[in-house]
C-alpha cells in the first residue's frame, strides 16, 4: 500500500500554497474579507454556501493562519472573522487571479474590475519584482532549487536541465 503524501511534506513551495488556499471557496471567502465582509452571515448570504461548508473553510482559514475568529458581542456569543498578517499578505495574489480572469474576457462583459481607490481610473496590475521592478511574468525569470532544496530538486532546477 502506498503511503499518503500531505501537502505539508510536499518540497515544492506552490504544493504547500496550494494547500492552504486551493480550494475556490477559501479564495472567495479571502475576496470578501478584502472587501470588509467579517461575520459569517454575510459570508453565507455573499456566497451562498452552506453553512457546514463555510464553517468547515473558516476552521482551516483560521487554522492555517489566514484569519483570526474575535467574539465581536458577548450573549449570544457572535465571531467575527478578520485577516492576520499572512492573509493580507495574499491580495496580490487574488487581485492578479482576478486580472487575469478578466483579461480573458470583453471588457463589456467583466462584472468586477480593480480601479485606483482615489480616482475612479481602472487600473492593469502586473507582477514585478522588487528589486529591479522588471516583469516577472516573461521568460527572464526562471525557477531555481533553494537552499533547502533536495538532489531531485536540484537537478529539476538546474541551469542543464534548462538546456
Amino acid at each position: 500500500m502506498a503511503s499518503k503524501i500531505r501537502l505539508e511534506d510536499r518540497e515544492c513551495p506552490l504544493s504547500t500554497a496550494l494547500g492552504h488556499v486551493g480550494e475556490w471557496w477559501t479564495l472567495l471567502i479571502l475576496h470578501d474579507v478584502f472587501d470588509g465582509y467579517t461575520r459569517f452571515d454575510q459570508f453565507q448570504q455573499n456566497l451562498s454556501i452552506s453553512s457546514s461548508m463555510l464553517t468547515s473553510r473558516l476552521r482551516t482559514l483560521v487554522a492555517n493562519g489566514l484569519l483570526e475568529r474575535r467574539a465581536y458581542q458577548a450573549n449570544p456569543v457572535r465571531h467575527e472573522y478578520v485577516l492576520t498578517d499572512l492573509g493580507r499578505s495574499l491580495r496580490p495574489v487574488i487581485v492578479a487571479l482576478a486580472a487575469w480572469g478578466n483579461s480573458r474576457l470583453d471588457p463589456a462583459a467583466r462584472s468586477m474590475i480593480l480601479v485606483d481607490a482615489a480616482t475612479g481610473v481602472e487600473a492593469d496590475p502586473v507582477i514585478v519584482d522588487r528589486v529591479t521592478g522588471r516583469r516577472l511574468d516573461g521568460d527572464d525569470f526562471v525557477f531555481a532549487a533553494g537552499p533547502a532544496a533536495s538532489e531531485p530538486f536540484r537537478a529539476r532546477y538546474s541551469r542543464e536541465s534548462r538546456s
